[in-house]
């Protein structure tokens, strides 16, 4: 558990009830109060995927109790919990359920090796019993929202009309505005472009059930289970073997930046955007490797779209996805 300060820029006054922020992702899930103080009472646990289909949902609100108790505050008195959440979702009487792949078994079935059956995932209707006001967006619609507000999708200070935030990490998220309005779709799954298939290699199977989007073939998951044999246990180990001048590991590297440049210059020539700022633990901790070679996937291509477009790192680094949670009910 640890506490920070809030974003540069953004301050509650002293008077303000505290809120809960969560972040729902494939491998873990954080919560996280923030009041006038700052951050606070930080928890993390891997997500809940066993049991019954609202296991996620009661880890949530065990997490948000459990925060409150840390920093002294008691929970009846949260005016709102916002909720950044990997998807896609599905609306199931006016609430959010997930149809996550890397948390609903029942999706893709036992080959996946998730330990559940699950086709969906309880999240909203469990949380607005017990708090009245929640809100729940797609994590990289609502990083996206942050990186605008207090990130590296602004310029002067005021937030770019164009642009996407790409998380690159157990999955592969992207969140999108065009003409200053941030896209949700029917369900508010606009952005899912983790599942675009722009490659015709076929050897990876998606928690979705696709085999060979982009998902399966480069997310943080996917890279232990398709070079797992060849001694990358997981995506660590094959930058770590890259790093120590493995030919074969920075050949694999070339082609997970091949299949994600594709994604990213599709997004970019199909909306127009001027920036695409790129988080996630994947990229982030090997960005410098990384940024490079995403860059050359698009540079010098169909210029007349991707002329005066950049792909940056995210401004908020790592807190990119509290601070997300933050946004959705600053």
């Amino acid at each position: 558990m640890n506490d920070y300060a809030l974003p540069h820029g953004f301050h509650l006054p002293s008077t303000a009830a505290p809120v809960a922020c969560v972040d729902v992702g494939g491998t873990k899930v954080a919560v996280s109060l923030v009041n006038a103080r700052g951050v606070l009472g930080r928890l993390l646990e891997p997500t809940a995927k066993e049991g019954q289909h609202d296991a996620l949902a009661r880890q949530i609100i065990r997490l948000v109790e459990q925060s409150c108790q840390s920093a002294g505050v008691q929970p009846e008195t949260l005016s709102a919990v916002g909720v950044s959440s990997c998807g896609p979702f599905l609306m199931r009487e006016g609430c959010v359920e997930l149809a996550a792949p890397n948390i609903c078994g029942g999706m893709a079935g036992p080959a996946r090796g998730l330990p559940n059956d699950w086709t969906t995932a309880l999240l909203e209707a469990p949380l607005r019993q017990r708090w009245p006001k929640v809100r729940v967006e797609n994590d990289a619609v609502a990083a996206l929202a942050a990186e605008r507000r207090w990130g590296a999708l602004q310029e002067n200070g005021q937030a770019l009309a164009d642009c996407a935030y790409v998380t690159w990490s157990t999955g592969i998220g992207v969140g999108l505005c065009v003409d200053g309005h941030i896209l949700h779709g029917k369900n508010g799954n606009a952005g899912h472009a983790g599942h675009l298939f722009v490659s015709d290699n076929m050897d990876a199977l998606c928690g979705c059930g696709n085999v060979g989007d982009v998902e399966a073939l480069v997310a943080g998951n996917a890279i232990a289970r398709r070079f797992g044999h060849l001694g990358y246990a997981d995506a660590a180990a094959l930058f770590a073997a890259a790093a120590a001048g493995d030919a074969r590991a920075l050949t694999l590297i070339d082609e997970l930046c091949r299949i994600m440049g594709r994604a990213l210059y599709n997004l970019i020539v199909t909306l127009d955007l001027q920036r695409i700022s790129i988080g996630g633990s994947v990229f982030w901790h090997h960005r410098e490797l990384l940024l490079p070679k995403l860059r050359a996937q698009i540079h010098g291509k169909l210029v007349a779209l991707t002329g005066g477009s950049e792909l940056v790192s995210a401004g908020l680094g790592q807190r990119v996805g509290d601070f997300a949670a933050l946004a959705l009910i600053a």
